[in-house]
């Protein structure tokens, strides 16, 4: 049994480095496709690509209307998300969008409960949310007081698309009576066909243009940072719990910066790492999670 649980801390540890380089995948396909043909093409051929993990999964395809309501709300702030995550990397980087929005959109997940009263401020969390404060602007690098380099045009792509995730987070968690494999499935075929609908023009796609580069990032992207990821952290939360798996979050930031220095060659500085430090402390202590809980 223990040995089992060490295996699949080793697949949570590859999911978490799925969704870090889920950021250079972007980075890199956005020079061949616009924002809303990512989406399509990542949640379309993901959709697929879960049909049959659902099916040897025993889970069941049917839903209740409610379900379906919350799985199209969420796809408007889903595809909303997406489309400041791809522009944030496009036009930023990849490594500071990882650092950034995977830090920040816990705290004002956080933020968000206690407004809506489903959470009550401590006199700790004052601390860790002046120390999140503290991470962000450092990340930002606020303390230059350069507004050039602070109010540029992928930080507040990066800014929306960390106060967008929360929403997706909480309305995904209102549909409690599905299997989450089963929702994620839902919500990515209602947001293929949103683009599909309103922003895609299939003249336009310059398909020409794609080589084994895109293939590659295209691939990793469905593949291995979303239909994988995906399935292990959700496996991974029936086995283990949400308290457990929390902790392995604390990858994908550390992981986004990694391999955009490895994979496409972005220059890390120490505000990044530095402010990615303090904010994850934030959430830690936010978050109440404990990296070495007894018995394990």
């Amino acid at each position: 049994m223990q040995q089992s649980k060490h295996q699949f801390y080793i697949l949570l540890f590859l999911a978490m480095v799925g969704w870090g380089a889920s950021w250079t995948n972007a980075k890199v396909l956005s020079f061949y496709i616009d924002e809303y043909e990512m989406v399509l093409f990542r949640f379309s051929l993901t959709a697929l690509t879960l049909i049959p993990i659902i099916i040897v999964l025993q889970k069941s395809f049917y839903v209740s209307i409610k379900t379906i309501f919350y799985a199209f709300v969420t796809s408007l702030f889903l595809v909303a998300y997406m489309k400041y995550y791809f522009l944030g990397t496009k036009y930023g980087t990849a490594s500071l969008g990882g650092a950034f929005v995977t830090t920040l959109a816990p705290i004002i997940t956080f933020l968000l409960y206690v407004l809506f009263g489903a959470r009550k401020l401590r006199k700790r969390d004052w601390f860790a949310l002046a120390l999140g404060a503290l991470g962000v602007s450092t990340m930002l690098n606020i303390f230059t007081f350069k507004s050039e380099e602070v109010f540029t045009q992928y930080n507040l792509y990066f800014l929306l698309a960390a106060t967008l995730w929360p929403l997706v987070t909480i309305l995904s968690s209102k549909s409690k009576d599905t299997s989450p494999i089963v929702f994620t499935f839902y919500l990515y075929i209602f947001s293929s066909l949103l683009v599909t609908l309103f922003f895609i023009d299939f003249n336009t796609i310059a398909y020409a243009s794609f080589d084994s580069t895109f293939y590659l990032h295209m691939g990793s992207l469905i593949l291995f940072s979303t239909t994988f990821s995906n399935t292990i952290y959700f496996l991974g939360i029936e086995r283990l719990g949400v308290a457990e798996v929390s902790s392995f979050i604390f990858l994908v930031p550390f992981s986004a910066i990694v391999l955009s220095a490895l994979l496409i060659d972005e220059e890390i500085g120490v505000p990044v790492l530095i402010g990615t430090l303090l904010t994850l402390f934030a959430v830690k202590i936010l978050n109440n999670i404990n990296f070495f809980r007894k018995g394990h």
